[in-house]
């Protein structure tokens, strides 16, 4: 089966397409991957998301305009990613769609919103679209987050010593699959969030990011506001947990930054970069983590790669690049995959990385152009994931 994957994560600046042959045989899951692309948003659009994320308040209005302008968006990635990576033929989409809010109290996820209505997408694509992917775990008393997890178990079981996989979007998440336990999954805290906060607000708007980190690396770290992050409570909240710019957005770092005052921009950077580096290092010695794999957006700050194998000299430090998964990908080909065991009747989650009663079967289908047919029911889980090269 020919699936497309589209994501676009907690740092809103577009959407990631991916394309795999998938065929499941037996209790491995082959994957044929097809290429990827990027698709940004308008930049009326991110202007729009940015105005209405949390702490923000918005309306139904805003809400519905957001909701048909992402799902536009996705409209044209999937169109394009038809064309482009798979030669105008696929059987089924899958969208994340773009998270706007993830409600959670003490601890417990209540709700979670991801806007980009999928009739736009199968409208203009013709095919089968599976979408609101978090959902059912969260109605399952799950986080509904990291749900790469089971993507990151199939990938790196049977490695030898701890393995983990690390991604580096807003939020940063970890799975780590240690042998003769079960596959651990919870988000570490901000990767980028708090990073791109404090650009956007230095730069007065022009700057959306610290490109290549090399803010951050003109900076120096500022003890006391590294050790005033360090007091927030949710990194000593056990596993399985999860977070998202409800907490780590502008308003967070400005009252940090009038606890502990730092004159200079660039030393903002620095400490907000040590910070995503000190809470993934300590989520690793937490778990005995030998090796980290490394995906996402935040790979490609050279600064903060730094900073991490700073802080875990003894770790092998890799990219999900050496596995066969592109970085860059890793998640579009992660939503695939569940999508993938979704119209086939098979479970997308781990107990054991959101914490949820059951495993379940993710997402709700929109029909294509052509009447919806899904494949026969499968029994067998995959416990394997094969990369097949070209």
């Amino acid at each position: 089966m020919r699936v497309i994957g589209l994501m676009s994560g907690t740092s809103y600046d577009g959407i990631e397409a991916a394309a795999a042959d998938l065929d499941l045989s037996g209790d491995t899951l082959r994957m044929r991957t097809l290429g990827r692309l990027s698709h940004p948003y308008p930049e009326q659009l991110r202007t729009r998301i940015a105005a209405a994320l949390p702490p923000a308040p918005t309306t139904t209005e805003a809400i519905c305009v957001l909701d048909t302008g992402i799902g536009q968006a996705f409209a044209e990635a999937g169109v394009r990613a038809l064309a482009e990576l798979c030669d105008g033929h696929a059987d089924l989409l899958v969208s994340h769609g773009q998270t706007m809010h993830h409600w959670v109290e003490d601890g417990t996820v209540r709700g979670t919103l991801q806007l980009g209505q999928p009739a736009w997408i199968a409208e203009a694509t013709g095919l089968a679209v599976v979408a609101d992917l978090r959902s059912r775990d969260v109605a399952a008393g799950g986080q509904g987050a990291p749900l790469v997890a089971l993507f990151d178990a199939l990938l790196l079981g049977g490695l030898p010593g701890v393995p983990a996989a690390l991604n580096l979007g807003g939020i940063a998440n970890i799975t780590v699959v240690a042998p003769d336990a079960d596959p651990l999954a919870f988000d570490t805290g901000p990767a980028n969030a708090l990073l791109d906060a404090a650009a956007r607000h230095f730069s007065g708007g022009t700057e959306h990011y610290d490109r290549d980190g090399r803010g951050a690396a003109a900076g120096q770290v500022n003890p006391a506001l590294l050790r005033r992050l360090l007091d927030e409570p949710y990194y000593r909240l056990p596993s399985p947990k999860s977070t998202g710019k409800e907490l780590f957005h502008t308003p967070y770092l400005l009252a940090a930054l009038a606890d502990a005052p730092t004159p200079d921009p660039q030393d903002v950077l620095a400490t907000l970069t040590r910070l995503t580096a000190v809470t993934v290092a300590d989520a690793c010695r937490d778990h005995g983590v030998t090796r980290l794999v490394v995906s996402g957006g935040g790979a490609r700050n050279p600064t903060l790669m730094r900073m991490i194998a700073d802080e875990l000299p003894d770790v092998d430090l890799s990219s999900s690049d050496d596995l066969g998964i592109a970085s860059d990908a890793k998640e579009a080909l992660a939503f695939a995959l569940l999508g993938y065991l979704t119209v086939h009747g098979l479970p997308g989650t781990l107990r054991s990385g959101t914490g949820a009663r059951h495993p379940s079967v993710l997402g709700s289908i929109t029909p294509g152009r052509q009447p919806l047919r899904l494949p026969a029911p499968v029994s067998t889980a995959p416990n394997r994931l094969q990369i097949v090269a070209d």
